[in-house]
């Protein structure tokens, strides 16, 4: 996501958390709250029209279902992040969403300023996940990439260390997340990347990404690994008059 003013839009059908969620945003000044939807079909008709920066996508719409819509618009606009806010806690959607195209994954008791920080961390190629929920894509990463690593051939140049590592790259994990998992210094974390790129010729590490998604390493898309976000805490803090609604 291009970096400056964050230009979202909001699908939820329920007006009141919509509202509210709406009106935090808008205190932000790096954020410009651009459109809002209700509806599956209504979502994808004004992410075409308006081409948001990001949307924040709820999961059960009255019309279909929220990751319908992300996969649709995953599609027509790639450059668009899509973010999932949910009360759903599921292993299955978490996956699904991923496939769908999703950059992340939120569930609806979080607080605002964690929210806030995984919205920039957005521009900086990182992923809206939960440690918890990092931890299970890593491992569901491991598990479908371990053979197909140790298979292809190109990859075999990398020392077993550098594949740990591209392995956590191709997952979206950052250097500190890295070194935190493999119980190595960030700087280590570092000279391990900077030997990855060079032995496979690449420039960046959306480049380490770009190379695992085409050898099939790597199904799910995501890019890194931020704190876990939690939102409708703080809102029905704001808000106090949602506890009779079921959000």
């Amino acid at each position: 996501m291009k970096a400056g003013r964050i230009r979202i839009m909001v699908v939820d059908d329920h007006t009141i958390f919509r509202e509210g969620l709406i009106s935090l945003l808008k205190q932000q000044p790096d954020f410009e709250v651009v459109g809002e939807a209700g509806l599956v079909k209504e979502a994808i008709e004004k992410a075409v029209s308006i081409q948001p920066d990001l949307i924040l996508m709820d999961i059960a719409l009255p019309d279909g279902n929220g990751l319908d819509a992300t996969r649709q618009i995953s599609r027509l606009l790639p450059e668009t992040c899509v973010v999932i806010l949910t009360i759903l806690e599921s292993d299955e959607l978490l996956f699904d969403a991923f496939h769908a195209g999703a950059r992340g994954y939120l569930l609806k008791n979080t607080s605002i300023n964690k929210l806030i920080a995984s919205l920039h961390g957005l521009q900086q190629g990182e992923a809206a996940l939960s440690r918890k929920q990092t931890s299970k894509i890593l491992d569901e990463f491991y598990r479908l990439g371990k053979t197909q690593l140790q298979d292809e051939e190109t990859p075999q140049t990398l020392t077993h260390r550098e594949l740990q590592v591209m392995e956590f790259i191709a997952a979206g994990a950052s250097n500190l997340q890295i070194a935190q998992e493999l119980f190595i210094s960030e700087n280590t974390v570092k000279n391990h990347v900077h030997s990855i790129l060079q032995k496979l010729k690449l420039k960046s590490r959306n480049e380490v990404v770009g190379f695992a998604r085409r050898q099939q390493r790597f199904p799910v898309t995501i890019d890194t690994v931020i704190s876990q976000i939690f939102l409708s805490v703080l809102l029905l803090d704001q808000f106090s008059f949602l506890n009779s609604f079921n959000l």
